[in-house]
Protein backbone atom coordinates (compact mmCIF):
# COMPACT_ATOMS: atom_id res chain seq x y z
CA UNK A 1 0.00 0.00 0.00
CA UNK A 2 2.53 2.68 0.97
CA UNK A 3 4.53 1.46 -2.30
CA UNK A 4 1.35 2.24 -4.48
CA UNK A 5 0.59 5.84 -2.49
CA UNK A 6 4.17 7.07 -3.20
CA UNK A 7 3.65 6.45 -7.10
CA UNK A 8 0.08 8.11 -7.02
CA UNK A 9 2.11 10.80 -5.00
CA UNK A 10 4.32 11.43 -7.64
CA UNK A 11 2.27 10.93 -10.26
CA UNK A 12 0.16 13.94 -8.69
CA UNK A 13 2.78 16.13 -8.31
CA UNK A 14 4.01 15.87 -12.10
CA UNK A 15 0.59 16.75 -12.94
CA UNK A 16 0.09 19.83 -10.80
CA UNK A 17 3.98 20.75 -12.43
CA UNK A 18 2.64 20.60 -15.62
CA UNK A 19 -0.81 22.37 -15.28
CA UNK A 20 0.70 24.82 -13.22
CA UNK A 21 3.63 25.55 -16.17
CA UNK A 22 0.63 25.71 -18.66
CA UNK A 23 -1.46 28.02 -16.96
CA UNK A 24 1.63 30.35 -16.10
CA UNK A 25 2.79 30.23 -19.65
CA UNK A 26 2.86 33.86 -21.56
CA UNK A 27 0.19 33.63 -24.29
CA UNK A 28 1.23 34.55 -27.83
CA UNK A 29 1.80 37.52 -28.93
CA UNK A 30 -0.01 39.03 -32.47
CA UNK A 31 3.32 39.10 -34.08
CA UNK A 32 3.58 35.06 -33.36
CA UNK A 33 0.08 34.83 -34.33
CA UNK A 34 1.00 36.39 -37.94
CA UNK A 35 3.82 34.33 -38.17
CA UNK A 36 2.75 31.10 -37.27
CA UNK A 37 -0.38 31.86 -40.18
CA UNK A 38 2.56 32.36 -42.59
CA UNK A 39 4.24 29.35 -41.82
CA UNK A 40 0.84 27.39 -42.55
CA UNK A 41 1.00 28.43 -45.97
CA UNK A 42 4.65 27.43 -46.15
CA UNK A 43 3.49 24.21 -45.19
CA UNK A 44 0.64 23.73 -47.52
CA UNK A 45 3.04 25.12 -50.70
CA UNK A 46 5.46 22.26 -49.38
CA UNK A 47 2.59 19.67 -49.38
CA UNK A 48 1.57 20.86 -52.80
CA UNK A 49 5.21 20.65 -54.34
CA UNK A 50 5.49 16.54 -52.64
CA UNK A 51 2.06 15.65 -54.22
CA UNK A 52 3.25 17.02 -57.85
CA UNK A 53 6.73 15.68 -57.23
CA UNK A 54 4.52 12.31 -55.89
CA UNK A 55 2.52 12.30 -59.37
CA UNK A 56 6.00 12.52 -61.22
CA UNK A 57 7.21 9.67 -59.66
CA UNK A 58 4.42 7.41 -60.52
CA UNK A 59 4.12 8.84 -63.82
CA UNK A 60 8.25 7.69 -64.19
CA UNK A 61 7.42 4.20 -62.78
CA UNK A 62 4.34 3.52 -65.29
CA UNK A 63 7.03 4.69 -68.12
CA UNK A 64 9.69 2.51 -66.85
CA UNK A 65 7.16 -0.65 -66.66
CA UNK A 66 5.99 -0.22 -70.59
CA UNK A 67 9.81 0.15 -70.65
CA UNK A 68 10.05 -3.13 -69.26
CA UNK A 69 7.07 -4.83 -70.94
CA UNK A 70 8.48 -3.93 -74.41
CA UNK A 71 12.06 -4.46 -73.56
CA UNK A 72 10.86 -8.71 -72.57
CA UNK A 73 9.04 -8.46 -75.58
CA UNK A 74 12.27 -7.88 -78.07
CA UNK A 75 13.78 -10.53 -76.02
CA UNK A 76 11.28 -13.21 -76.78
CA UNK A 77 11.74 -11.91 -80.36
CA UNK A 78 15.82 -12.01 -79.93
CA UNK A 79 15.70 -15.66 -78.58
CA UNK A 80 13.85 -16.43 -81.64
CA UNK A 81 16.31 -15.02 -83.98
CA UNK A 82 18.47 -16.83 -81.99
CA UNK A 83 17.16 -20.36 -82.64
CA UNK A 84 16.25 -19.61 -86.01
CA UNK A 85 20.37 -18.18 -86.81
CA UNK A 86 21.32 -21.65 -85.20
CA UNK A 87 18.74 -23.71 -87.31
CA UNK A 88 20.61 -21.82 -90.46
CA UNK A 89 23.79 -22.83 -89.62
CA UNK A 90 25.00 -19.36 -90.60
CA UNK A 91 27.55 -18.18 -88.19
CA UNK A 92 27.90 -14.85 -88.88
CA UNK A 93 23.90 -14.63 -88.32
CA UNK A 94 24.24 -16.87 -85.15
CA UNK A 95 27.12 -13.76 -84.14
CA UNK A 96 24.52 -10.98 -84.77
CA UNK A 97 21.70 -12.44 -83.49
CA UNK A 98 23.73 -12.92 -79.93
CA UNK A 99 24.77 -9.91 -80.01
CA UNK A 100 21.47 -8.28 -80.64
CA UNK A 101 20.38 -10.54 -77.36
CA UNK A 102 23.04 -9.56 -74.90
CA UNK A 103 22.39 -5.58 -76.06
CA UNK A 104 18.53 -6.00 -75.11
CA UNK A 105 19.51 -7.82 -72.07
CA UNK A 106 21.47 -4.77 -70.96
CA UNK A 107 18.74 -2.75 -71.66
CA UNK A 108 16.28 -4.76 -69.58
CA UNK A 109 18.58 -4.48 -66.59
CA UNK A 110 19.08 -0.57 -67.13
CA UNK A 111 15.47 -0.30 -67.44
CA UNK A 112 14.76 -2.20 -64.30
CA UNK A 113 17.61 -0.38 -62.12
CA UNK A 114 15.87 2.95 -63.34
CA UNK A 115 12.39 1.50 -62.02
CA UNK A 116 13.70 0.63 -58.75
CA UNK A 117 15.00 4.08 -58.16
CA UNK A 118 11.68 5.83 -59.22
CA UNK A 119 10.78 3.36 -56.62
CA UNK A 120 12.86 4.82 -54.10
CA UNK A 121 12.22 8.15 -54.85
CA UNK A 122 8.54 7.78 -54.56
CA UNK A 123 8.90 5.91 -51.43
CA UNK A 124 11.26 8.91 -50.30
CA UNK A 125 8.53 11.69 -51.90
CA UNK A 126 5.69 9.80 -49.84
CA UNK A 127 7.69 9.75 -46.42
CA UNK A 128 8.18 13.78 -46.88
CA UNK A 129 4.96 14.69 -47.62
CA UNK A 130 3.45 12.48 -44.50
CA UNK A 131 6.19 14.79 -42.36
CA UNK A 132 5.09 17.84 -44.09
CA UNK A 133 1.26 16.81 -43.13
CA UNK A 134 1.86 16.16 -39.41
CA UNK A 135 4.10 19.65 -39.28
CA UNK A 136 0.51 21.14 -41.24
CA UNK A 137 -1.55 19.49 -37.75
CA UNK A 138 0.61 20.87 -35.79
CA UNK A 139 1.15 23.84 -36.82
CA UNK A 140 -3.06 24.49 -37.03
CA UNK A 141 -3.40 22.94 -33.36
CA UNK A 142 -0.59 25.32 -32.16
CA UNK A 143 -2.37 28.25 -34.27
CA UNK A 144 -5.86 27.74 -32.75
CA UNK A 145 -4.23 27.27 -29.15
CA UNK A 146 -2.65 30.72 -29.15
CA UNK A 147 -5.25 33.04 -30.80
CA UNK A 148 -7.69 30.67 -28.14
CA UNK A 149 -5.20 31.71 -25.70
CA UNK A 150 -4.96 35.52 -27.31
CA UNK A 151 -8.76 35.47 -27.21
CA UNK A 152 -9.17 34.31 -23.66
CA UNK A 153 -10.95 31.16 -24.03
Amino acid sequence: MGRHSGWVARALAVTAAGITVGLLSPGASAQEIRNDARALGQDRREIRRDTREIRGDRRELRRDTREIHRDRRELRGDRREVRDAYQSGDRQAVKHARQVLRGDRRDLRDDLRDRRGDRRELREDKRDRRGDVRDLRQDRRELRRDVAHKRGR
